[in-house]
């Protein structure tokens, strides 16, 4: 039997833009065009009137704009992934896309079977960098033992928030989604999205690479390994 197609909400105020990218996508076997916003505030809408698996979102929108279409859509639904295709790659700018729990950014201009790819893969429920986002969230949240231990470079040296914290730390003691889950009184998918963040932010591929990285920075602490 075929499988069920990938519902997407296409949201770009570009007119033009918008029906290339519908016109692409539709010839791909499995994804579906729902709807379609030019601003955050339709786009806030039309993901509470329809079935959604992945939010396809400009940042330069119109009205309230991208970044905050992305939160208020994350708060709603936090379990709908949301990769963003901009044409802006700023690091203050990825790095409020990863506050604001989207699951992926693309490059506008980025070849038509890698935004494919990108859309399947968050939409299963990974994350999907790009190589620009990845430089950028590294050399953003780079290290540097060398430096002083000033306010400035101890923001630099611990980028995740005290949620993501929480997190790590119940991962470096084995605890799994779903138990993170119930400690903290949050979703499941809540705890996977703050995950997908934290490697992203360590520049690491799996948990346990963060733990250990997270350890060795010191941005959890050694004696949280032995709590219950």
């Amino acid at each position: 039997m075929p499988s069920t197609p990938i519902k997407i909400l296409l949201v770009e105020d570009d007119e033009l833009f918008r029906l290339g990218l519908r016109v692409r996508l539709q010839q791909e076997t499995g994804l579906e065009i729902i709807a379609e916003a030019e601003d955050g505030e339709t786009a806030i809408e039309l993901v509470n009137q329809n079935p959604l698996d992945v939010v396809l979102l400009d940042v330069g929108l119109p009205g309230i704009g991208g970044i905050e279409a992305c939160r208020q859509i994350k708060q709603q639904n936090p379990n709908l992934p949301i990769l963003v295709l901009t044409s802006h790659s700023q690091k203050s700018l990825i790095a409020r896309l990863i506050e604001v729990g989207a699951q992926g950014y693309c490059l506008k201009g980025i070849a038509a079977e890698k935004l494919v790819l990108a859309l399947r893969s968050v939409a299963a429920g990974a994350s999907w960098w790009d190589e620009t986002a990845t430089k950028e969230i590294r050399s953003t949240f780079a290290f540097d033992p060398s430096q002083p231990d000033s306010e400035n470079s101890s923001k630099l040296s611990n980028p995740l928030t005290h949620r993501e914290q929480e997190i790590l730390s119940l991962l470096a003691v084995g605890k799994t989604n779903q138990e993170i889950a119930l400690a903290l009184y949050i979703t499941p998918g809540t705890v996977r999205v703050h995950v997908h963040a934290i490697l992203h932010k360590l520049g690491v591929g799996d948990r346990h690479t963060a733990v250990v990285v997270a350890l060795q920075k010191r941005l959890i602490k050694n004696d949280l390994m032995i709590e219950e």
